[in-house]
């Protein structure tokens, strides 16, 4: 995620992972994508827009923003790129997300 210097220095590495995160997950169409490559464990482009009702332009975009935040990754081959879930860039999700919502169990019942 890409912020000014000086806004980025307020916040802790795992807020600023978890906001990477989160705004990848944020438009149900990146999430779709991220259900269709799971579930076809690796898939071209020209197919997730076969899946989707969804341009190739925006199917490209969005990819292009879960792949700026590490959660897919692909390779070119020819004039397409296989795209697939990046495994390793999910168990940090994972593990940002459990720490973060851990903190709820710390909370629960302190509030008016």
């Amino acid at each position: 995620m890409i912020m000014g210097v000086t806004k980025t220095t307020d916040y802790t590495l795992q807020e600023m992972s978890i906001a990477k995160y989160a705004k990848a997950l944020s438009h149900p169409a990146r999430v779709a994508i991220l259900n269709l490559l799971i579930k076809k464990q690796v898939c071209i482009c020209g197919d997730i827009v076969d899946e989707l009702p969804l341009s190739q332009s925006t199917v490209s975009q969005h990819l292009k923003e879960l792949k700026e935040a590490g959660l897919i990754k692909g390779d070119i081959d020819g004039n397409s790129v296989c795209y697939c879930i990046d495994e390793k860039e999910w168990e940090k999700v994972k593990s940002a997300f459990v720490i973060f919502f851990e903190q709820l169990k710390v909370v629960k019942g302190n509030c008016c």
